[in-house]
């Protein structure tokens, strides 16, 4: 055992604004009140020094010591796999041989309660851990799925083969993390310090900037701003030593002048140049000192400015926009009401690429393609009969060229549209392009919603180049934070990291007249600043639409986002539907997703139902009977299933969403990640015709839900009680659902039937003996005046489905 005078600080850090937390190499087994820990560079008592029990140690270290036995512990919500599904959960490491661990008893965490969001936890007798040295451990399913690791663990360890482990220590178990505060009166210096005082030489343990950097702000207009005969260049920066703006005519820099800005408040650099440089071209330069770790600065790196209305590209330069250019709009449309919304997902280039019109090599690339799609005779985005269109990021990303093809989803600029999706980048005509684009849209009564990334940013991260603490989260050892699983976690709660945010979406309302928003990975965003933009969002345009992924690797916020006006992504309704369609669902969950998903939906458009989206597989693909997950050719069950998929999306109460060219059985011939392969992503419109039925079958579907027949299928507000009532047949999964069943909305009846199985299924209806029903879709047809042959055999009170069918039916 190390001596008290070897003992050491592992670990310190801020935890709130008055807070931190210290880690020693080893238990303190004095009094808490001898821990000789200080705050410098001052040399100060700390407040209130206490030690953290066991259990709250092991919430760091995932393991603890109480008595005669060591504890191992997760959270659920740490690991968004583990939330409200039933796993087994397993230790394994060099004490139990790693993978034999599985399956053993012996090793099996238990949930402590039976909450969705819960804590797993083994006990262990002491004789089967040593005592004498440290060792390797991590979390695994049983099936064999391991844990991450995360980066904020401090007793992570990265082998040199990259995997990462968590480290048991025997001297670490349960009395070497203490809390502290300090006084409220303090007054920071700046270079914050935890100092161990016990001996001569006083060992340091530096505290990041960040307890006190992160509440800097200002209300300074800032970028480039040109009004009559001179132009402002303005840039937050505070931890700059200096800052140089470079301008100039020619977009490759060679005419550029560089000017020395001047920081007046000590955050905000400016400089006025006498001179209106609309149309110029900018750079930010930034020195500054670096720390270990605790900056980037480099003074001659080319800056993007964060607020440029417009970029030549990712790497920049910035252009100076006349205000005229970016008036705000002199109209705002009005979109359809959320719960009347059937949303596609759509990529710019995905639509353009193979548009069956006469277009040109750069518009099959971008804003004026799409454009011209919309208008075209026989267009496919008029003809789905979609009201509403959620595009792919299209804030300015990080593609190495123009010609590249790129999803979207790294970010460099909030403010400018994609610049490769432009006629005229270098004089920013995606301002005017995207404008129009967004206004004949509009014509054809389709409102637009943006997906947006503001958890993470794209390369070169010229954020990163402003000031890393600022705007990025970052662990004890300084290195920037990853529950993105992209590297570089916005830290989107300081002040002007979410004044950022909130203009960049302002200035999309207002000038481009964008009628909402989903927002990646929100749950990184925080439920804090959301709340925020949803004030901010609705008090500009009243019916915004707001829609979250609600997860990140960190966790999840969907009972958050029930509070809120954002809707979410439903991806327990894409999971259960795949399995669904396949005969492997039950009567509780078809009947709770038909319903609109009521635990999580405080309103029922508050969920986005989905089964296909840019990400993973492609639907047919997902389901496909053939080799490979390799639907391209679709097997005669794989199309029927197809159909009984859209037939339960289009009948489930909430906001449908399906991705273009789902409709015609897009396939990515089985790969699963295509953010980089336009050629798989880019839609066959050939597939159409090849799938006429298919596709046809998606448009009846949306034409009936939107209209006033299929009322009953859009409820606005919450679910009353009574509204859906479903019937199933013992032992069978399949299910009669009936719409305004209480009769509470002057809308008609609908009964709605599916059967997934391979055997008939035969339901008992009460309602067919109080009403006359008429059969108006099957899994292949659909005419809202009734079928008038091979209709769903009603009888005895009875609905006969046949195998792999399904029916709708309203009331006569």
């Amino acid at each position: 055992m190390a001596t008290e005078q070897e003992k050491r600080i592992e670990h310190a850090f801020w935890k709130s604004e008055y807070s931190g937390i210290i880690i020693l190499s080893e238990d303190w087994k004095q009094d808490q009140s001898s821990l000789p820990v200080r705050l410098g560079p001052l040399d100060l008592d700390l407040d209130c020094v206490e030690a953290l029990p066991p259990e709250g140690c092991g919430r760091y270290f995932r393991y603890y010591r109480l008595k005669n036995s060591w504890y191992f512990t997760i959270q659920s919500k740490r690991y968004p796999e583990l939330l409200g599904r039933k796993r087994r959960i397993y230790v394994a490491g060099d004490f139990n041989a790693w993978n034999r661990a599985i399956g053993d008893s012996k090793w099996e965490l238990r949930p402590k309660s039976d909450d969705a969001e819960t804590t797993y936890e083994l006990r262990v007798p002491l004789k089967y851990l040593p005592l004498d040295r440290a060792v390797e451990f991590k979390f695994v399913t049983g099936e064999g799925e391991w844990l991450d690791a995360p980066e904020s663990a401090p007793n992570r360890v990265v082998r040199p083969d990259g995997i990462c482990n968590f480290r048991f220590n025997p001297r670490q178990a349960g009395r070497h993390i203490f809390s502290f505060r300090i006084p409220k009166d303090y007054e920071p210096v700046g270079n914050e310090k935890i100092i161990w005082a016990q001996d001569d030489s006083k060992e340091i343990h530096e505290l990041p900037h960040t307890r006190f950097l992160t509440k800097a702000e200002s209300n300074l207009a800032l970028g480039a701003l040109c009004e009559g005969d001179r132009t402002v260049f303005r840039i937050f920066a505070p931890r700059a030593d200096g800052v140089r703006v470079a301008y100039g005519m020619n977009a490759d820099g060679s005419d550029f002048q560089q000017v020395e800005m001047e920081c007046f408040d000590g955050l905000v650099w400016e400089t006025e140049i006498e001179r209106n440089l609309a149309g110029a071209f900018y750079f930010f330069y930034i020195d500054g000192t670096n720390g270990e770790g605790t900056t980037h600065f480099d003074g001659n790196f080319p800056v993007l400015d964060p607020y440029a209305k417009a970029c030549v590209g990712h790497r920049g330069p910035g252009i100076v926009v006349h205000p005229k250019r970016i008036r705000n709009s002199d109209t705002q449309f009005r979109g359809p009401a959320w719960h009347d919304m059937v949303l596609m997902e759509a990529h710019v280039r995905d639509l353009a690429a193979h548009a069956p019109i006469q277009l040109d090599p750069v518009e099959r690339q971008g804003f004026a393609g799409v454009r011209k799609w919309l208008k075209a005779e026989g267009s496919y985005l008029r003809e789905t009969g979609i009201n509403a269109i959620e595009f792919q990021p299209l804030q300015e990303f990080d593609n190495r060229s123009r010609e590249e093809y790129h999803w979207g989803y790294m970010t460099v600029n909030y403010f400018s549209p994609e610049s490769s999706y432009a006629r005229n980048p270098l004089e920013g005509s995606q301002i005017e392009e995207f404008r129009e684009l967004v206004k004949e849209f509009h014509e054809e009564g389709m409102a637009v919603i943006l997906d947006v990334v503001y958890n993470h940013v794209g390369e070169p991260n010229h954020l990163l180049f402003i000031d890393k603490y600022y705007y990025f989260h970052v662990d004890d050892a300084n290195d920037l934070v990853n529950w993105s699983g992209c590297g570089n976690d916005l830290r989107c709660d300081t002040p002007m990291a979410r004044r950022l945010i909130l203009e960049s979406l302002k200035h999309f309302v207002e000038v481009y007249d964008v009628d909402g928003f989903r927002f990646d990975l929100a749950e990184l965003i925080g439920i804090e600043v959301l709340r925020e933009i949803e004030t901010e969002l609705k008090a500009i345009k009243p019916s915004i639409v707001l829609i979250a992924e609600p997860w990140s690797f960190r966790g999840h916020i969907q009972n958050e986002l029930r509070e809120t006006g954002f809707a979410s992504w439903n991806d327990g309704y894409r999971d259960f539907l795949v399995k669904y369609v396949r005969g492997d669902g039950n009567q509780d969950a078809i009947a709770y997703f038909l319903a609109g998903s009521p635990s999580t939906s405080r309103f029922v458009a508050q969920t986005i139902n989905y089964t296909e989206s840019h990400d993973d597989y492609a639907w047919i693909d997902r389901i496909t009977e053939r080799a490979g997950h390799d639907g391209s050719d679709p097997t005669s069950l794989d199309r029927r299933r197809s159909h009984l998929m859209a037939a339960v999306l289009f009948a489930s109460l909430g906001i449908p969403m399906f991705s273009a060219g789902q409709d015609f059985l897009r396939s990515k011939r089985g790969v699963h990640n295509t953010y980089q392969r336009g050629d798989l992503n880019a839609l066959d419109y050939n597939r159409r015709l090849m799938y006429v039925g298919t596709h046809d079958y998606f448009r009846s579907w949306i034409r009936f839900r939107r209209s006033g027949a299929g009322a009953a299928l859009r409820c606005d507000g919450g679910l009353p009680d009574g509204y859906l009532r479903c019937f199933h047949a013992e032992g069978s999964s399949a299910v009669l659902a009936s719409f305004n069943h209480d009769g509470s909305r002057e809308v008609p009846r609908l009964l709605f039937g599916i059967n997934p199985h391979f055997g008939y299924a035969s339901i008992d209806c009460p309602l067919l003996e109080r009403h006359r029903f008429v059969q108006i879709a099957d899994h292949e047809r659909f005419d809202p005046d009734g079928l008038d042959s091979a209709r769903i055999s009603l009888r005895d009170g009875a609905v006969h489905l046949p195998p792999l069918s399904c029916g709708l039916w309203i009331v006569e």
